[in-house]
């Protein structure tokens, strides 16, 4: 049985420690740093490189309790030695889902520019639209301003927009074992509708100003492109096989010998 252990206690302990000190006492939180680096330690060295575990004796009972006889109920006998299958055997790998983020920004960027040039004459009008009220925050930008160049504006847009494509293709490669096989539905459908109605209630406080100005059926299609662009991608990937039934030592890329079962054909798995 795994061994019992009382670190991660500790670790969420010196968490909980540290961000009540930011609204009590700078002690308070350089204990919760102190409770927090002790913890984390002593909890990787109880799984890395190996798990710890406890041999527990088998105790069996001298005499059955006794017990209704449940009606009999004719089973599947599967033989012993067939290992239990883990659904699904291959799955898509998180990077191609980083991958498939950054190709769907260039895809919604474009449609954004798009939309600014159709509608208001101007490629600059989305990005600033993104960039102007937090860049800017204590006056809120003008529509001349936002027709034109602001060099400011344009990297704060930009960083932000890398920065939540990395991190949305993170979250979508993520969820792929969801759905292994249709990973374009699941882009161009079910991350879109999710993404879009949370946005929707929470824009008016990160952006009043995107949220009194943007067209939310483009904003909408602009996140069905980013994920269907984003799903062609991941498709081109090759899958790899899942993991779950490995030790924890070979999932973190540890050099462990012997903890695996070797072909005939092969040496040694490190």
């Amino acid at each position: 049985m795994p061994a019992p252990t009382a670190w991660p206690f500790v670790l969420a302990l010196g968490l909980a420690l540290l961000f009540a000190g930011l609204l009590t006492n700078l002690s308070v939180s350089v204990l919760g740093i102190v409770l927090g680096i002790f913890g984390a330690a002593g909890w990787f060295r109880q799984v890395l490189p190996h798990e710890h575990h406890e041999e527990l004796p088998v105790v069996r009972e001298l005499a059955p309790p006794a017990v209704a006889v449940a009606p009999a109920v004719e089973q599947l006998q599967i033989a012993k030695e067939v290992p239990r299958a883990w659904l699904p055997l291959k799955i898509y790998p998180i990077s191609a889902g980083v991958k498939g983020g950054l190709a769907g920004g260039v895809a919604m960027a474009l449609l954004a520019m798009l939309y600014g040039l159709i509608f208001f004459r101007s490629i600059w009008y989305p990005i600033n639209l993104i960039a102007g009220s937090l860049y800017d925050a204590p006056s809120i930008p003008s529509m001349e301003a936002l027709m034109s160049f602001h060099l400011g504006w344009f990297l704060f847009a930009l960083a932000m927009h890398i920065t939540m494509c990395l991190l949305v293709g993170l979250l979508f490669g993520a969820m792929l074992p969801m759905l292994p096989t249709r990973p374009i539905i699941l882009g161009g459908i079910v991350g879109p509708l999710l993404w879009t109605g949370l946005l929707y209630h929470i824009l008016g406080f990160v952006n009043p100003l995107l949220d009194e100005k943007i067209n939310w059926w483009w904003f909408a299609a602009s996140q069905i492109a980013f994920g269907i662009v984003a799903g062609l991608v991941v498709v081109r990937h090759n899958k790899v096989w899942t993991t779950e039934n490995l030790p924890l030592a070979v999932r973190a890329g540890l050099e462990a010998p012997g903890i695996m079962h070797t072909r005939d054909h092969e040496g040694p798995q490190q």
